[in-house]
């Protein structure tokens, strides 16, 4: 596999370390489109990644804290992964990626950067989505600012998602 380029993720690894989970989301007056909810469950929610490897990089959350997925009661791992197969729906009908890599990054020496809440990454991939820019400046380009993607997805997720996964 090719590798992705995202520069802006410095911002990310760069910024201060929060004290409180990251992903444990005051439900206050507009915190979905704040935190760029896209749809939720009783169980899980689905978001954006706020540095994004490519456009349309989603996560799939349980609502509760837990770190790894055996801490999953049953009715939070079915609800889990039916979230993570009607994401992978929505954002196929969305934005028509060739390909999507599904993964969960489980520990810090897997690579998590936020290793104690939970959430696997739904990455859309397209045949030959790289072009002249990394060759010519190592940089990778999206091109579309996070709210307007937040925007553009955000109609695929309204629907009941359990309904969708019948489909």
């Amino acid at each position: 596999m090719r590798s992705v380029w995202a520069p802006w993720r410095i911002n990310y690894i760069l910024s201060k370390k929060q004290k409180s989970c990251v992903f444990c989301i005051k439900k206050t007056r507009g915190y979905k489109k704040r935190h760029y909810i896209l749809a939720e469950s009783k169980h899980s929610f689905i978001l954006l990644n706020k540095y994004p490897y490519t456009a349309g990089h989603l996560m799939v959350l349980p609502q509760r804290h837990i770190s790894e997925l055996m801490f999953l009661k049953n009715n939070e791992h079915i609800d889990f992964f039916n979230m993570l197969n009607f994401a992978t729906k929505a954002l196929k009908k969305a934005i028509k990626p060739d390909a999507l890599n599904i993964g969960a990054n489980l520990g810090k020496a897997a690579g998590s950067g936020i290793g104690e809440h939970l959430h696997f990454h739904i990455v859309a991939r397209w045949n030959g989505d790289h072009n002249f820019m990394p060759v010519v400046s190592k940089t990778m380009v999206i091109s579309e600012y996070l709210d307007d993607t937040y925007n553009r997805l955000s109609p695929y997720f309204k629907k009941d998602y359990l309904n969708c996964n019948n489909e």
